[in-house]
């Protein structure tokens, strides 16, 4: 069957004419036509994600076509007239991408609203709620390799899909033939005649002036003096990240030269991820030279921020992302509670593999912690709930381990453009009262206890990944471990049979959250591990929590949690 594709591409005229020669070079070499061609790229809840080049298990334009033919036909069943934002980054051809989209949509009669040039997820988010339109498309690989390249999907309220939309889209795209099946219009005929629209800078001072208004000490900045060193890595969060700086009063930016500029092929990194220090490598050298209080990176599609502390002794220190959200966590109550903005009742929300240090630090405020799943759209599905109880005002913050943070309701995804104004005024306050953002999370530990998250990622690589990766969880299941490196599990979290069990007396008690494939081991002395298979890469992550009298101590016991799970994911 596979082989019948190839040939039908093979003999196709295509339009994207980098895809003829990569078709041709691999003729006759069954392995790499199966590889191309014996599956297609699943619309999820995070939309396709693929390498780049020919094929259906690809992102070229023609998986684009029929990904938003599935999307079309599946809105206009619903009636009405339909319209979509579209927002892309600066990965290889996601502007090409974004076009074709947007032809796909006119020439099924739903509008579309394009940004004309590179803008981050926040930015279509924001679209997507501000225009009332209703569905939302980002072209983005976050920050996978530069051969990757991907198309999110977002529902009507600016978070992304459900599970039951994206269903039903996939579904649309099974019964849509990739050639003939395809209703496109000219582009430019299509954009001088209303089908397509681009999107108003006022749509964009908006959102600006949203992520200002989270600011929690209004006008500090201006006089503060801070010094900053940042690098978008070659994405989106150029534009907006120093204009919204500037506009409240940080103007010692230093750019990192080589990461300034858009350019898809992320030459100064193995992939463009903060979370890694190979990212960030060109920025705190720059920052060491300067002397900058601070040194921050914005991935591709901005809606991460990673970041660098100046330590007393001239050294930077790099964050974790636990860590940046506990400090702007209690940052935020602290700020709010002196300024009396606090809102009663007030609500965060973090991912379940996120640091119980943040359960910890928000109520000793007040703050009412919720624990949701992996996935940003369940941070957005909270704030949806309170908005339709009319208390929207109750959220005032949500994170991610994963470098993902949320200040106000403007949009229902991380934002890495009022993750960074907040941590630079952060910085810029604690530098105001003689003080860090280093030494107030000294404080923070010496408060609370010195825990430590760390996560360590297996790839499964290949058609069988996957399947390889559903053997292990099954495994773990009918075989459950009754220890780690010598400590005895006391509950087992199961959230894809959304039960939590007590080992000593097996007595179990329902998980109130929706299934995952998600198991959450407490053990004894309150460390834990999470194990979970990426719902997006070919990837198992694991996820350790300790808590130690001092750092030595918390390191030791996870080195030997660690060492324990690994064998168990073979």
């Amino acid at each position: 069957m596979y082989q019948q594709e190839y040939e039908r591409w093979l003999a196709a005229e295509l339009e994207d004419k980098d895809l003829k020669p990569e078709l041709l070079s691999i003729q006759g070499i069954d392995a790499e036509i199966q590889d191309r061609f014996a599956v297609e790229l699943e619309f999820g809840t995070a939309g396709l994600r693929g390498v780049l080049g020919a094929g259906t298990n690809r992102m070229n334009i023609y998986m684009v076509r029929k990904a938003t033919q599935g999307l079309a036909n599946y809105l206009n069943k619903q009636g009405g007239k339909k319209s979509v934002a579209i927002s892309y980054d600066s990965r290889i051809k996601s502007d090409v991408f974004a076009r074709e989209a947007a032809r796909v949509l006119a020439g099924n009669g739903v509008k579309a609203y394009l940004y004309k040039e590179l803008m981050p997820v926040p930015a279509l988010s924001f679209a997507t709620r501000h225009l009332h339109c209703d569905a939302g498309i980002m072209v983005t690989a976050s920050h996978n390799p530069a051969k990757y390249n991907g198309y999110k999907a977002y529902g009507p309220d600016g978070c992304q899909m459900t599970s039951e939309a994206a269903d039903a889209v996939y579904a649309e795209m099974q019964a849509t033939d990739i050639f003939a099946g395809i209703r496109l219009a000219d582009f430019d005929a299509a954009l001088e005649q209303g089908g397509i629209e681009y999107i108003g800078q006022d749509t964009i001072e908006a959102l600006y002036e949203n992520i200002k208004a989270q600011s929690v000490r209004p006008g500090l900045c201006k006089t503060a003096g801070l010094k900053l060193v940042y690098s978008p890595l070659n994405g989106s969060g150029l534009v907006p990240v120093t204009r919204v700086l500037g506009d409240i009063g940080i103007t010692d930016i230093t750019i990192v030269p080589e990461q300034q500029y858009p350019d898809g092929n992320f030459p100064t990194c193995p992939y463009p991820n903060p979370e890694i220090r190979e990212a960030l490598a060109l920025g705190l050298a720059l920052a060491e030279k300067s002397g900058a209080d601070l040194m921050l990176a914005t991935d591709p599609d901005a809606d991460r921020v990673g970041i660098a502390v100046r330590c007393k002794d001239g050294s930077y220190q790099l964050l974790s992302g636990n860590e940046v959200g506990v400090l702007l966590l209690d940052y935020i109550c602290k700020g709010r509670t002196e300024n009396g903005t606090m809102p009663k009742a007030p609500v965060c929300v973090k991912s379940i593999v996120s640091t119980p240090l943040a359960d910890v630090v928000a109520a000793h405020y007040g703050v009412e912690c919720r624990n949701v799943l992996t996935g940003f759209k369940w941070i957005g599905d909270q704030i949806a709930g309170l908005e339709a109880a009319g208390e929207v005002e109750r959220f005032i913050f949500g994170f991610e381990e994963s470098y993902g943070y949320l200040a106000g309701s403007y949009v229902r995804d991380k934002d890495a453009v009022v993750g960074s104004m907040l941590i630079c005024e952060m910085a810029a306050y604690y530098r105001s009262i003689g003080s860090s953002i280093k030494e107030e999370l000294e404080r923070i530990y010496a408060e609370y206890g010195r825990y430590l998250n760390k996560v360590n990622s297996y790839e499964f690589p290949g058609l069988s990944g996957m399947e390889t990766m559903a053997g292990i969880m099954t495994k773990l299941r009918e075989n459950p471990p009754a220890e780690f490196a010598g400590y005895k599990v006391v509950t087992v979290a199961d959230y894809k049979a959304r039960t939590k069990t007590d080992v000593a007396t097996g007595k179990t008690e329902p998980i109130e959250l929706p299934a995952a494939n998600v198991l959450i081991y407490t053990l004894a002395g309150g460390a834990s591990v999470v194990v979970r298979p990426s719902g997006t890469e070919p990837k198992f992550k694991t996820y350790f929590t300790t808590l130690g009298k001092d750092l030595a101590e918390a390191e030791a016991q996870q080195k030997a949690l660690a060492a324990a799970v690994e064998p168990l994911l073979k």
